[in-house]
């Protein structure tokens, strides 16, 4: 009910703070604020607007996950500043600021390559109780999940860094170098384990056997996956999922399969991701309709598929209508699509030429109260310029623009922007 009205609020109704007579009735509590902030992303001006206004007119108390998220959305937009007046004011309002509360602003600062701001915001986590080994390593994860792993890596490396050298710590920056696509740094980070004396563990090898996989090699992941049961190192569904990914880039999904089934008895239970691996390999191969029927099979078998596992047949199938019906599909049993969602069928079905499918997916996205983010706008955009509809074309242009967000410069639209408040591409 609230998102549905505040479809139809400017957030400077908000800022007034008098009273809204159709939100004055409503039932809000914590479980609503989390979903109005979550819905609204990508408007950050209108979420911070009611953000405030029903702490000050419904004399509502906020919770430390409130206030996490609102700082979130508020770094997604590049209002550091204000984040950390919400940071102040939890302090104020005694609701301690977390280890997520530092996360969420390290990874904002880190995808917005802001990497001193980052390792500033660990430093005022003292003030707080908070800077310690924790805080330590989530800083560095957030570096290394943001591609800033050079400079991760001198943190841990440095002789100013605090702690000594773990091997949780190496495995993030072992995932890190292979988010970068670095493979020889890192092969090379990998042997130089036992000259930092680091004891590899299970986690450390599945990174990396994924990372032969991914750099080209994947029978050689396969390999060392064969060399670890030998070796009697206990397997987990991490190593078995690593594994069958391997070998679905190998092009082997026959022997992915198999593996699946030897993983089943050798008593590991499988994940979703276990099953979302399997799916992707199919629909890869062209084998969508032994994917389906593993589809099917799987709530039957205790697994709910998620918006990943229907991704896998948005990005290989190539018939509209089995497209369109897998979406209804997985609306009407109960599996949110997320953004990357909207984003991808946008652009699928805009690059076929085809509108109706794209104004359909756009509605829903509406339905569900979810706040279109700058991916989503520009996908429309360019698929309404492709189609010639340039005045419809220039009415999302502005108002993407009215929410903050940044569009890309378009001579078919005759616009050339500076950039703007959402212009980093982190979700």
């Amino acid at each position: 009910m609230v998102l549905r009205i505040l479809r139809s609020i400017n957030h400077k109704d908000l800022e007034s703070g008098y009273s809204i007579p159709a939100l004055d009735n409503a039932i809000i509590d914590q479980k609503v604020v989390g979903e109005v902030i979550k819905s609204h992303a990508n408007d950050w001006k209108l979420a911070y607007a009611f953000f405030n206004w029903v702490s000050k007119r419904c004399g509502h108390r906020h919770s430390v996950e409130a206030y996490n998220s609102m700082i979130d959305v508020l770094g997604k937009a590049l209002e550091f500043d204000l984040s950390w007046v919400l940071i102040q004011k939890m302090k104020r309002d005694g609701v301690c600021p977390n280890y997520v509360t530092f996360r969420t602003m390290f990874n904002r600062y880190a995808c917005a390559h802001m990497v001193s701001e980052a390792v500033e915001a660990y430093h005022l986590a003292k003030d707080f109780g908070l800077k310690d080994r924790t805080c330590f390593s989530n800083l560095i994860d957030a570096l290394c999940e943001r591609k800033h792993v050079v400079e991760a890596e001198g943190l841990w490396i440095g002789e100013n860094c605090e702690y000594p050298l773990d091997t949780k710590t190496f495995n993030i920056l072992l995932r890190g170098w292979m988010k970068m696509g670095w493979w020889s740094k890192c092969r090379s980070f990998w042997e130089a384990r036992e000259q930092l004396r680091i004891e590899a563990d299970l986690h450390s090898y599945s990174i990396y056997m994924d990372i032969l996989a991914k750099s080209g090699k994947p029978y050689k992941a396969v390999k060392l996956f064969d060399e670890m049961k030998k070796r009697g190192i206990p397997l987990d569904v991490v190593a078995y999922n690593t594994a069958i990914h391997s070998l679905g880039l190998a092009g082997d999904v026959d022997q992915a399969i198999h593996l699946f089934h030897d993983m089943l008895e050798s008593g590991h239970r499988p994940t979703i991701s276990t099953y979302n691996a399997i799916l992707k390999n199919l629909c890869k191969a062209g084998r969508a309709k032994q994917a389906l029927v593993l589809l099917d099979q799987m709530p039957k078998r205790g697994f709910t598929p998620d918006a990943i596992t229907y991704h896998s047949f948005f990005s290989n199938v190539s018939d509209p209508k089995v497209i369109l019906q897998l979406f209804d599909k997985m609306i009407e049993r109960g599996c949110a699509p997320i953004m990357d969602t909207y984003v991808l069928l946008i652009k699928k079905f805009g690059e076929w030429g085809y509108l109706r499918p794209v104004f359909k997916i756009w509605k829903t996205m509406e339905e569900h109260g979810i706040s279109p983010d700058h991916f989503a706008y520009n996908a429309l955009i360019d698929t309404l310029i492709r189609k010639g509809c340039i005045a419809l074309a220039r009415k999302y242009d502005k108002e993407m623009v009215a929410r903050g967000l940044s569009p890309r410069p378009r001579k078919e639209l005759r616009t050339e922007y500076l950039g703007g408040e959402s212009d980093v591409d982190c979700a």
